[in-house]
């Protein structure tokens, strides 16, 4: 099993939240098995994402997909995300 990490700053919160909420499919496509977020306590629109995957190369492909990128930009995700990866 992979964990995957990401951590990222967004615009704002309940923005992304509506866009995160709609890809679930696309998660499950992807091979996201479990997924939970966090915010930070003194920062709601610091955002923490945890995804569990199968194997290491599904996680991979799963953040090298363009319809994610996508959705993270019309999600307000400010910057580059930090993903890391956990086995």
């Amino acid at each position: 099993m992979t964990v995957a990490i990401i951590l990222h700053r967004v615009a704002d919160y309940d923005s992304w939240r509506k866009v995160y909420d709609s890809v679930g499919d696309m998660q499950k496509a992807g091979g996201v098995t479990q997924e939970s977020v966090h915010q930070m306590v003194d920062d709601p629109n610091n955002v923490l994402v945890i995804h569990h995957f199968a194997s290491v190369d599904t996680a991979r492909a799963f953040f090298g997909r363009e319809d994610l990128r996508d959705a993270m930009q019309r999600s307000g995700v400010q910057g580059e995300p930090r993903v890391e990866l956990f086995e």
